[in-house]
Formats: structure tokens, sequence, C-alpha cells
């Protein structure tokens, strides 16, 4: 067991090489980190300008540039709980069944005679039917629009209900969709807000859900909660509607029914009517960029998919001469006045707004509109020095922890303890090349999974050697009683080792944010610490026996 081929040599030198080479970025983590920012930023269309160059060049390109991600506790950023409101989405759909219901009926005009829509409760659609006695046929005909619910839990139900009241059709959500609906906004706002953040280019954020209707989100390295807030407070909902009445100060106006009184953005006091339901929806939309207007101020440019284009283009062509509103989260941004039609699905929003909330807005138009509002919970700030005395202490922890075993195993077995002290540095090293390499985060429950690991690491050392002196103290020769202990121990170290692997992986399935942090430096510190134990110091304590030929070794 103690002859090692040339591969074998090999590739046990060239991990420790790899371990050592890719985490050493992590020793000049800072400077590292501003030229990796440098060169996103050149990436990205920014000018190379002097000042960004050389932040990109204290850095040298050809080695390795890979960081660990210091997560929120380390780093410091910004701490979130919203909840989603998810019974928003309950009026929405059921606009949107109405025109559908609308188009439906009026086929049908001399069967059911004029229509009309009640606004008397927003949890349901009431619709008025001229002739009454024809109610059945119209629950019929709004029946057939319905759809089945795609859940295992709603399997067999429909989406809506449709009965009658006198001389009004009565249409609810059933309550096998509205568990689907919640479902359907939950994933939908996390997916968004993940698009968000990303779009925004944070690092490691953790966007989770908790309970029904509730998201956690954590950003490293943002300044502040309000920053963050402001990146994710809008639901930036972007719709086309068409203006239907003359503008109004008078904010307690009834804009009538099926209208809609909204506030302008670029002159306050200022209120439109527009269609309830609008033309086209920002659902439609394809890209947003931040750019200037003819005049030279900032503007958003945005294009819509193909539907989209063509109704945009239809209704542009249908309208001409009448101005439109460009409604974002309830408030007219621009009201233009259409002069031609406009085809290619390409349009510009211009308003009262500077470069920096252009470039948000086109951030938020890019990633989607939020189904529905988030109300936010809890909100904190985690400043960066609170993250420095962490990464201060857990510093201190373990060079004590790694002080104290290395003595410990000097002590106690001399040569061979030298060697084990060398195999656990080089288990250190390996952990933190293999977060870099993983992009993994560095949590402080992860500083005391390194630390649990230092600890743990010697646990195979200490198995083998004393399995050594044990075949020393019955007589065996230096290279027979080293043989025989690296075999005898091997089994006792693999079974420990499986089953706190074991541990660690459950705790990264079941567990969240902190303890996944923990499971992720303590399962890869098993990985990396067997490696060391049982094959770099039997590398090591065999090319020395080789070497020295001793005839007896004092451990």
């Amino acid at each position: 067991m103690l002859q090692f081929s040339i591969w074998k040599k090999s590739v046990i030198l060239l991990l420790c090489a790899w371990g050592l080479v890719s985490a050493s970025p992590n020793l000049f983590y800072s400077s590292v980190e501003r030229s990796n920012d440098a060169v996103a930023e050149m990436a990205s269309g920014l000018p190379e300008t002097p000042e960004r160059a050389a932040t990109r060049d204290a850095w040298p390109r050809f080695l390795p540039s890979d960081l660990v991600n210091l997560g929120l506790d380390l780093r410091g950023g910004a701490h979130l709980l919203v909840e989603v409101s998810v019974e928003d989405i309950y009026a929405e759909r059921l606009d949107s069944f109405w025109t559908e219901s609308l188009r439906a009926l009026r086929d049908q005009r001399d069967v059911f005679g004029n229509i009309r829509r009640q606004y008397d409760n927003p949890n349901e659609l009431r619709i008025r039917i001229e002739n009454s006695e024809q109610m059945p046929l119209a629950i019929e005909t709004v029946y057939a629009l319905t759809s089945p619910v795609i859940s295992l839990s709603g399997a067999g139900s429909r989406d809506f209900t449709v009965s009658s009241d006198l001389d009004e059709l009565v249409i609810t959500l059933s309550d096998a969709e509205k568990l689907a609906t919640d479902e359907r906004t939950m994933e939908q706002s996390l997916e968004i807000v993940r698009r968000r953040i990303d779009e925004a280019g944070t690092r490691e954020p953790t966007i989770q859900r908790q309970g029904s209707s509730r998201i956690l989100i954590q950003v490293p390295g943002i300044g502040s909660a309000e920053e963050l807030l402001n990146l994710l407070g809008k639901t930036a909902k972007l719709t086309f509607n068409q203006v239907v009445g003359p503008t109004t100060s008078d904010a307690n106006m009834f804009p009538g029914a099926g209208n809609l009184l909204l506030p302008s953005v670029d002159e306050p006091g200022l209120f439109y009517i527009v269609d309830q339901i609008p033309v086209v929806g920002g659902d439609q939309l394809t890209d947003a960029q931040s750019a200037f207007d003819k005049n030279g101020n900032p503007s958003v440019n945005f294009r819509f998919n193909t539907a989209g284009a063509r109704l945009f283009g239809q209704f542009t062509a249908e309208h001409i001469g009448e101005p439109f509103a460009i409604v974002l989260d309830g408030e007219v941004v621009s009201a233009p006045v259409i002069q031609s039609h406009i085809a290619g699905g390409s349009g510009q929003i211009t308003g009262r707004f500077s470069l920096e909330e252009t470039s948000r807005l086109s951030i938020l138009l890019r990633a989607g509109a939020l189904p529905a509002e988030l109300r936010v919970l809890e909100q904190r700030t985690v400043g960066p020095e609170l993250g420095a005395d962490s990464i201060a202490a857990g510093k201190i922890a373990a060079i004590v922890g790694f002080a104290a075993v290395a003595v410990f195993m000097v002590l106690s077995y001399g040569l061979f303890g030298i060697v084990a002290n060398v195999a656990l540095f080089m288990n250190i090293a390996l952990i933190f090349a293999m977060l870099s390499a993983i992009g993994g985060t560095l949590t402080l429950p992860g500083i005391a999974g390194i630390v649990l690991t230092i600890g743990m690491a010697v646990d195979a050392n200490v198995l083998i050697f004393e399995r050594v002196r044990e075949e020393l103290r019955n007589g065996r020769n230096p290279y027979r009683a080293v043989e025989e202990g690296y075999a005898r121990a091997l089994t006792a170290i693999i079974d420990g080792n499986v089953t706190t692997l074991i541990a660690a992986i459950l705790l990264f399935m079941l567990g969240s944010g902190p303890i996944r942090g923990f499971s992720i430096t303590l399962g890869l510190g098993i990985v990396t610490s067997v490696f060391t134990a049982i094959w770099l110091t039997r590398l090591i304590i065999a090319s020395w026996l080789n070497w020295r030929q001793p005839k007896t070794i004092n451990l």
C-alpha cells in the first residue's frame, strides 16, 4: 500500500497544487474582487477608463480569480421578509374572464339583449342579462369558457363557478382555482424577484419561499434595505390604456363604470380617465432599455412580442389623433397623442426621469411585472462593520483551533504529527479552493463548519497513528507497521466520515440559510479531510520511509 505509481503521485500533487493556487485569491480578497468588477463592467460595454483599467490590472488575469462569496452575516447587506398579496390576482382573473364572457354573449345579442357588468362586489363578476328568461342558455354559454383546474388537489374542478341571481350571472373563482392561482402567483413572484436581483448584478442572493405567501430575500453587498426595496418595491406593472375622458383635477370624480381615474406623474394634481381593460399589457414586452429621447432627456425604449405588436398596431391605426395612456403601477407616466399608425411593436416611454430611474425601470420591465404587490413584513440592514467583526472572530477561532490541534499532534506523534499538520493546512486550502470553484457562499455558521472540520480532520490521522503504534509494539518493522496501520484504520475512517457526510447532506436538503452554509463547509471538509488523511499523509510518510529507511520509529 505504500508503493505509489507515477500517475498516483502526480494526481495527488496536482490536486494539492490546484488547491493552493485556487485558494490564494482569497488572501487578496478586496483587490481580486475589485479587479473582477472592473472586468465585468468593461464586458458589459462600459468604456475602458484609465482608472478602470488600473483596477482590472491590480490582479493578473493569468491567475485564478474565483473567490468565495461572503454571506450576508459576513459581508453586510439587506434582509427583507415580504408577503405576496395573492388575493389581488383574483380581481384580475375576473376582469380577464369578463372580456371573454362579453365577447361570447355579444355573439348572441339577439338572444340575450343588452349585457352590462355590475361593479358591486370586487370578489365576483356579475353580468346583467336583459332577457333573463334566457339565463340557462347564458349560464351554459359562459360555463363553456371555463377550464379544468390543472393541479393535483383540483382534479375534476373548473376554474370558475357560474350561477344566476335573478337577471344576473354570478361568476366567482372556484376554491380549487384559488389554491392553484396562489401557487402560480408565488412561483412567478419568486422567479421575478430572482430576475430583478440578478439583473442588478448582486452576488449570491438568498431568495426562499417561507410558508404559503412569504418570501425571504437576503442580498449581501447591497447598501441598505431601502436600496433593495427600490428595486423590489414596485410591481412594475406596465399597461397601455385608452384615454376615454377629459383630464380633471378632481381626485374624487367618479370615472364611470369600467373606467379608472389615474394620477399623472408629470403633472401632479392632474388625473386621467382611462379604460379599465388595457389595450396591451407589460407581459407582452420582450425588451426594455435605457435611452435618450429626441431632446436628450432620459427615457426607456421598449419592444413588444408579435401578439403585442399586432394589438398595439391595430389600436393605433384605429385611434389616430386620440391620446392613450402609458400606465405604470397605477400612475400615468405619459399620455401621448397617436399621430400615425405605429407598426413594428416598439416605442418609447418619456417623462421626468433621471438616468438612474430609467435604468431601474428598464431592469424592472425586463424582469417582468410582479403578479401581485409585495408587502414588507420585516426589513433589516446588516452593516459591513458587523460582517468584518464576524470575519475577524472567525479568523481568530480558526487560528486558535488550528494552533491547538497542531501543537497537540506534534507533542503526541512527533514527526508524524508534523505530517498531519501539513495535511491539515492543505485540507483548509482545498476547502476554500472548492468553495471558490463552485461559487459557494461562506457564512458565519460556515466558518463554524470549517473550525469543526479542523478538529475532525485529525481524527483519521489519530486512528492511523495509533494503529501504527500498536503494530510497532507487536514487533513490526517501520515499513510494515505503517502499511498495516493505514490498512486497518481505513474501515473505521470511512464509516465515521460517511455517516457525518450523510448528516451534512440531510442538513443541506432540509435546512435553509445558515444551516445550509454550515452543511456545505462541513461536507466539503469531510471530503478533503479523507483525501488528505488517507492519500496525502501516506504519500509523505511513504516517501520519507523510502528515503531514510529507518530501523525504528519513535512514535
